[in-house]
């Protein structure tokens, strides 16, 4: 490597590569952006009982159709309640809502900026569209989108999906919306006009998990469940992190798994083996806990960088680094020599690109530059549908009722997705829940 100057101490020197261990630098190779895209190795496995668990898999999805640099993967876990009505309609449905609410022209980096926003606008616009059926069946959803190292993450309920990274420390990547888990989720609820309780049995005792009435829905977030109030929403809790190129494990699961098995016991059970046996094998130690009492599911995706032949040595837990971590490494604002010098030294960092976990649909919805120049003004940012001048409602406004606004006033909601959000927000229904069931 060629040098600049006299040896002295300047930051960012040139001859910081001739200072190095030989360990340093292969592991700085490790990282080196030469690895463009990674090897997906998944697995799956299922013990039915209810027959309510839908999976999609698809390794070969395109963001420009025919290109096939442009190719990203999904892995979706639906867990479907009081019937499978809703699971199905998501499998089939959702992908496309998602990917309809992305503008076609815009290169990788937009798309992966603009995807946060276009999983919310897809789950409301599926969930809407399959209220307007009239079915009563719900489902949760955890939708994990991959494109190159970039891991993103959508959820509702209470399916779950963690990520082991190459050193072996274990990240959350979803939200459990139980009512038991999440007291915010409570006090929304309350506040929007929801109630929250237990089963009362004669004498007033109460029994079995928090619920919200009418419904009795356990969840907070679910697609579909139009016998519940309108507060329990399908606004994802949407998370993306980018992971180094030593790769790493997702395992996503229904509450079958996890209702019999921690996040770390499902990583030690099956830490080493190829995906689709570690999908299995996670299967098999959750029923044998607590018996087949639900539909328990496993989803197994390893990342690999490419031509590695086994998962099982990126994957080994280094002693040292057990434990649950919640916070990623973000990036630094330190000075450019010593950011370079940590680098090396984190081949195996995860970096957290996005999370928000809000169910305010105006927060959700929200563009900030030099992202809002990549939407359409006038269309709707939930269904996609072309409007004309001053027909769109501002996703701020108070109500449909509001003044008209100019298309830079937007995101811009039309007239029936207003409602809806107007409905989450607990201000009307947008439908009559009068006959349903309690």
């Amino acid at each position: 490597m060629s040098s600049s100057g006299g040896g002295g101490g300047g930051s960012g020197s040139p001859c910081v590569d001739r200072m190095m261990p030989l360990s340093v630098l292969l592991k700085r190779e490790l990282t080196s952006e030469k690895i463009e895209k990674p090897d997906i190795l998944h697995g799956l496995a299922n013990k039915s009982k209810k027959g309510e668990d839908f999976t999609f898999l698809k390794t070969e999805c395109q963001r420009v159709p025919g290109n096939g640099v442009t190719t990203f993967s999904v892995f979706a876990l639906f867990d479907g309640h009081n019937g499978s009505t809703a699971a199905i309609y998501a499998k089939e449905n959702l992908l496309n809502n998602i990917l309809c609410a992305i503008p076609s022209d815009v290169n990788r980096e937009e798309w992966l900026a603009a995807l946060p926003r276009a999983l919310v606008a897809g789950f409301v616009k599926t969930d809407k569209d399959f209220q307007n059926k009239a079915k009563t069946s719900g489902t949760t959803v955890t939708f994990v989108i991959i494109d190159g190292w970039t891991v993103t993450v959508a959820s509702v309920g209470d399916s779950r999906c963690i990520l082991e990274s190459a050193e072996g420390s274990l990240y959350l990547l979803s939200a459990d919306h139980r009512l038991d888990e999440n007291k915010e989720e409570v006090e929304r609820i309350t506040a929007s006009g929801g109630e929250v309780g237990r089963l009362n049995l004669a004498g007033g005792a109460e029994i079995g998990p928090l619920r919200c009435w009418p419904g009795g829905l356990c969840l907070s977030r679910s697609i579909g469940d139009m016998d519940v109030g309108e507060f329990i929403v399908p606004i994802p809790h949407v998370k993306q992190v980018k992971l180094s190129n030593a790769g790493g494990r997702l395992i996503i699961c229904s509450d079958g798994v996890w209702d019999a098995l921690s996040f770390q016991s499902a990583l030690d059970c099956s830490r080493g083996l190829p995906a689709d046996v570690a999908a299995n094998k996670i299967v098999k130690e959750a029923v044998l806990v607590k018996g087949l009492r639900d539909d328990t599911t496993c989803i197994v995706v390893d990342i690999l960088p490419p031509e590695k032949i086994s998962p099982s040595a990126a994957l080994t837990k280094k002693q040292g680094m057990k434990g649950l971590k919640h916070m990623f490494r973000k990036k630094s604002y330190e000075s450019p020599s010593h950011h370079l010098v940590r680098n090396y030294f984190e081949p195996y960092a995860v970096e957290e690109l996005f999370e928000d976990g809000s169910a305010v649909l105006a927060q959700r919805l929200k563009m900030v530059y030099p992202v809002c120049n990549i939407f359409k003004l006038l269309l709707c940012a939930v269904c996609q549908v072309e409007m004309k001048p001053g027909e769109g409602i501002s996703v701020h406004a108070c109500s449909s009722k509001s003044a008209k606004v100019r298309p830079w006033d937007g995101p811009l909601l039309c007239r029936d997705c207003q409602v809806k959000k107007e409905a989450m927000e607990g201000k009307k229904p947008s439908r009559d829940l009068s006959g349903m069931r309690v």
